[in-house]
């Protein structure tokens, strides 16, 4: 029995077709759809709300998804997938990604890793698998920010790319169509550009109006590497753990404010604008209908001006949210360690 039952897939008619949905190119000539539904939301939802919630999506005009196994919601994920396509919508039309999770990172563990997430999604290819994190660090589900993994270390470029040959190997068996990055910096993408022989199509960061990442943001577009933005709204529902008094929230920002005021429209609606016609792919959450459908109905709806895309641009604070805490690798350390804020690879 499926566990979204009562859950039919109907093509709605208030919702937007995915064929006037604007999409970004990849370097293969993919076309990946410049917006897309996330599915981290297990903290606060049960995975059933969110598979509904990827059956409604579908149904408004959303083609593409962003999963990952540390969710622990794919197999929820790949039963509402299997209603979109019993649906008619044929599964060449829907982008689907997912990530190699931090204790999968060894050479005999990613092959398999991949092929859980597919059985789990019911799927027989992703188009996109990510390394979720470049570091190999482990942390149990629920932990606060002070828990460290006992065996952590630092980025070792030498078993990075032991990783990153099993990520090649999925493209040549056909199970994956592309493969990416996630919560990488510049020294540690170039290196990889070095030594990959299938180099990423695309890098998973935080990316909004208060965390703009000028520098990483244009060398991934410099290197035809699609930024795929997630927090794109500054996450303001994001885990108590990974919050901290100094944050702020994108929007509450005056000028965020100000233009929502002029275009009618709640502040987060500014944000996905400002990111759809910046050329990231913001992959917002949610599993109310009315914002997933505002989510992707903004992106058809008249553009945010030149000058108010300056005045944004403007307004970056360097305010990172998901600082990542966990995965440093000794005691006294700073999250920023994890970001190379030197511009060279931190290990010591």
């Amino acid at each position: 029995m499926s566990h979204i039952d009562g859950c039919s897939f109907t093509i709605a008619s208030d919702g937007i077709n995915p064929d006037e949905v604007p999409t970004r190119t990849l370097y293969t000539g993919a076309k990946i759809p410049a917006i897309g539904l996330g599915t981290f939301g297990s903290d606060r939802f049960s995975g059933q709300a969110i598979a509904k919630a990827v059956v409604g999506a579908a149904e408004v005009g959303y083609r593409h998804f962003d999963c990952a196994d540390v969710y622990g919601n794919e197999h929820l994920v790949g039963e509402a997938l299997q209603k979109i396509i019993k649906g008619g919508i044929r599964r060449e039309k829907l982008w689907v990604t997912s990530k190699l999770w931090n204790d999968k990172h060894a050479e005999e563990d990613v092959i398999p890793a991949c092929r859980k997430s597919l059985e789990d999604l019911q799927l027989d290819y992703l188009d996109l698998y990510l390394i979720h994190w470049p570091f190999p660090n482990y942390h149990a589900p629920g932990v606060d920010v002070t828990s460290r993994d006992p065996s952590a270390k630092p980025y070792i470029h030498e078993n990075y790319m032991k990783t990153w040959r099993q990520m090649e190997k999925l493209v040549d068996m056909g199970l994956v169509r592309h493969i990416g990055t996630s919560n990488m910096t510049i020294p540690k993408l170039r290196l990889l550009l070095q030594d990959a022989r299938i180099k990423p199509a695309c890098n998973q960061m935080e990316l909004h109006p208060h965390f703009q990442q000028p520098g990483l943001f244009d060398f991934c577009v410099q290197h035809d590497i699609v930024p795929i933005g997630f927090s794109p709204i500054g996450s303001p529902n994001r885990p108590f753990r990974d919050r901290s008094p100094e944050d702020t929230a994108a929007i509450e920002d005056p000028v965020i404010v100000k233009i929502a005021e002029r275009l009618g429209v709640h502040p987060a609606i500014v944000c996905l604008k400002w990111a759809v016609q910046r050329g990231q792919v913001p992959i917002p959450f949610s599993i109310k209908r009315e914002q997933y459908l505002g989510n992707l109905r903004c992106t058809l709806t008249e553009p945010l001006t030149e000058e108010e895309m300056q005045e944004i641009a403007a307004i970056d604070k360097n305010c990172r949210l998901i600082k990542g805490q966990v995965f440093l690798w000794k005691d006294g350390q700073h999250w920023e360690d994890l970001w190379d804020p030197t511009g060279e690879i931190t290990s010591a």
